[in-house]
């Protein structure tokens, strides 16, 4: 039997003999992310028209410390350091934004958008070796499957203000049951949410994990099939979400500057 020895080319950063336009996705997602991410920082360091009526902006729920009734524990205390904005989105934005920064695909996505690394499948890199994830900074990417849990407690926080969204006071100092637009955008924000963090990975993994016959318990191979069935289209949902969070966010903020106007549907 012969035997052929195989050669490994070396690509200078960029070359590539791909003839399709490989360069538009990271383009895409360098451009998505960024505009996302100058939007929530922009967001998170204004500190005010977070709140319309029982709406409350998913960029600060939950509401820590802030002046509006939905704080859990009334103003900032005196000991915040004035340097830093009084701002509730400071306290909450950082879970949700670690769980996205070391989410498994958005791992891929911004390495070759960001690092070129590299730029596209058979397109030349930057740099010459491969460290992986084993040093720091990027062995943080571990904390990913402890962000989680952390994260399935803000999303069940936000699916709660989508019920108190439901829950009008009227000006004759009533509280009654509605449904606003608002409202609508909020539960499409969970739902598209729940389906990008129900399909992580790493949730797959804890409930179908060191089991070999996921048959012989029919609760937990129904909770496999339900999480196997997001992760399926996990990308989606992850820039579903990601456009709704900050969707709603903007909606509030509207309605809170009087540049929009909520209807009442019922």
């Amino acid at each position: 039997m012969s035997h052929v020895q195989a050669t490994t080319v070396g690509r200078g950063f960029g070359q590539t003999e791909r003839r399709d336009t490989w360069w538009a996705t990271p383009l895409a997602v360098f451009l998505g992310f960024s505009t996302f991410i100058v939007y929530a920082t922009w967001a998170a360091f204004q500190g005010e028209h977070y709140v319309y009526g029982p709406y409350l902006s998913p960029f600060y729920s939950p509401e820590i410390f802030g002046s509006s009734p939905h704080s859990w524990f009334g103003p900032f205390p005196g000991w915040w350091p004035a340097f830093i904005p009084a701002s509730p989105a400071l306290l909450i934005l950082p879970i949700p934004g670690g769980f996205r920064f070391t989410c498994y695909y958005y791992r891929g996505a911004y390495y070759k958008a960001f690092w070129a690394d590299p730029p596209s499948c058979a397109v030349g890199e930057p740099r010459k070796g491969y460290w992986g994830e084993n040093s720091f900074p990027l062995i943080l990417q571990n904390a990913h499957r402890y962000v989680l849990f952390i994260t399935l407690a803000v999303l069940a926080i936000l699916a709660w203000d989508v019920w108190k969204a439901m829950w009008f006071h009227d000006p004759d100092g009533v509280t009654r049951f509605g449904i606003g637009v608002g409202t609508l955008v909020l539960a499409a924000n969970v739902v598209l949410l729940g389906s990008y963090v129900f399909g992580c990975h790493s949730l797959r993994h804890v409930i179908g994990g060191k089991c070999d016959v996921l048959s012989h318990n029919k609760l937990r191979q129904s909770c496999y099939r339900g999480v196997s069935a997001c992760n399926r289209k996990h990308m989606l949902w992850a820039w579903c979400s990601l456009c709704s969070v900050g969707l709603s966010d903007l909606y509030v903020r509207l309605c809170s500057m009087g540049v929009l106007t909520d209807w009442r549907l019922f």
